[in-house]
């Protein structure tokens, strides 16, 4: 009923007014237009249009044909944003679920450049690729920032979570698609939704780390950021670098055997889930249960576009991109926290033959953390204590039987030395 919608409507719009009041970076009206809009504007955006007359011609299609597919991609990709779902539920829930599986912990902030962003300027939050959680981790952490857009990957457009995630705001994207049409019909979502000044969320690696080390920028949805920009004209970008790190990685096991070229098809990804969720209520059940030690993300400073493009000259936009894809990679590798699990993982790794007393591992560890805070890099010690710390690193280990403790030493168990490879490799980039 019109009054009705009307009435709703307007609710809606105040309860926005007031998160905006609240966001250090405001929702933007674009996220807010109704999905059926968007899908139309952007299946007949002049752009498109172009794109759809040039795969009719490439591939000798009826116009209409090609016509039908750029919308049917229009609609894949386009998100159904809700900003009750997101504040009232996801927000509440990656809390949650942040909180029950880990202990998490905000690393370091560059709080006064953060502050410092221009309040138009569209923000890209940059991070590395480390675990599903980094979604979950993300936004929970910036949810006093602002509603974070991501684009995801095929491995969740199944029901229910397709809806539940694009009313998140999330997009989807084919990874792996070489389609000229869905390609174009991508890029110039991510053009609009960047030119309409939306707080974004990117993993520029593509995938998640299967060896542990910090993988150089795949330049896709970069390039489509910065595709016609013009310093003078355009709303600025600003990236924002994000480390993520954590004691334990969840699917850490799974990573392992893609790496050693196993097979972890759909039955293999459901029988480690169904495993685990059972080994885990059975260790709650019987009070056994340990949270997998700590999570921690920081925050570096923001990297301006204008900026970036006057301190440099291009002479193409592939350079630009490329040098941009570079430089956004190290600001996230230098604010990835070392965590214990990581730093204790790299002694041993150094000493793959010896048993260690926790004094010895305690010694190596702060000789190994003292060279590495020379270098700019950041530790969360829990509690501020070493030791502690050192301890935490060695108790997750042990649980992961990567370590054995025989007779008051621990030792690395040989058949474990590519867990441990796959943590030390977490900070391995720092030098």
């Amino acid at each position: 009923m019109p009054t009705v919608r009307w009435y709703l409507t307007r609710r809606m719009d105040k309860a926005i007014a007031v998160l905006n009041d609240k966001l250090q970076l405001k929702i933007q009206p674009f996220k807010l237009m109704q999905r059926r809009v968007m899908v139309e504007r952007l299946a007949y955006d002049p752009q498109v249009i172009e794109a759809v007359l040039e795969h009719s011609k490439t591939e000798g299609v009826p116009y209409r044909v090609a016509e039908h597919m750029a919308y049917r991609y229009a609609r894949e990709i386009v998100p159904s944003f809700s900003a009750m779902g997101y504040f009232g539920f996801a927000i509440k829930a990656t809390r949650w679920l942040s909180r029950a599986l880990y202990r998490v912990r905000l690393g370091y902030v560059d709080e006064e450049a953060l502050k410092a962003i221009d309040p138009e300027a569209t923000v890209v939050f940059v991070m590395n690729h480390r675990s599903n959680m980094d979604y979950i981790l993300v936004t929970y952490l910036a949810a006093s920032r602002s509603a974070l857009s991501y684009a995801v990957g095929e491995w969740a457009r199944v029901w229910p979570l397709k809806q539940l995630i694009r009313s998140m705001g999330a997009y989807f994207i084919r990874r792996k698609s070489r389609n000229l049409l869905y390609r174009r019909v991508l890029a110039r979502y991510v053009q609009m939704a960047t030119e309409a000044g939306v707080a974004q969320a990117v993993f520029p690696e593509g995938g998640l780390s299967r060896d542990g080390k910090l993988k150089p920028a795949k330049l896709g949805l970069l390039n489509y950021m910065v595709s016609g920009f013009d310093a003078e004209t355009s709303r600025d970008i600003c990236f924002v670098p994000v480390g993520l790190n954590y004691d334990r990685v969840l699917e850490d096991r799974v990573l392992l055997a893609s790496d050693r070229g196993e097979k972890t098809g759909l039955i293999f990804k459901v029988f480690t889930f169904l495993k685990f969720i059972f080994r885990h209520f059975a260790l709650r059940i019987t009070g056994k249960f340990y949270r997998f030690g700590y999570a921690s993300v920081s925050f570096g400073a923001p990297v301006s576009l204008k900026v970036f493009l006057k301190d440099n000259s291009f002479r193409s936009h592939e350079a630009l991109t490329k040098a941009l894809g570079k430089n956004l990679m190290d600001s996230v590798g230098r604010v990835i926290p070392i965590l214990p699990a990581s730093l204790v993982a790299r002694i041993f790794l150094t000493n793959q033959k010896k048993a260690l007393s926790k004094e010895e591992v305690i010694e190596k560890c702060n000789r190994a953390l003292e060279r590495l805070l020379a270098k700019g890099a950041y530790m969360h010690i829990p509690h501020k204590n070493f030791e502690y710390a050192v301890e935490v690193g060695l108790r997750m280990l042990v649980l992961r039987k990567a370590l054995i403790l025989e007779h008051g030493k621990y030792r690395l168990d040989s058949k474990e030395l590519q867990l441990i490879t796959y943590y030390a490799n977490a900070i391995a980039h720092l030098g």
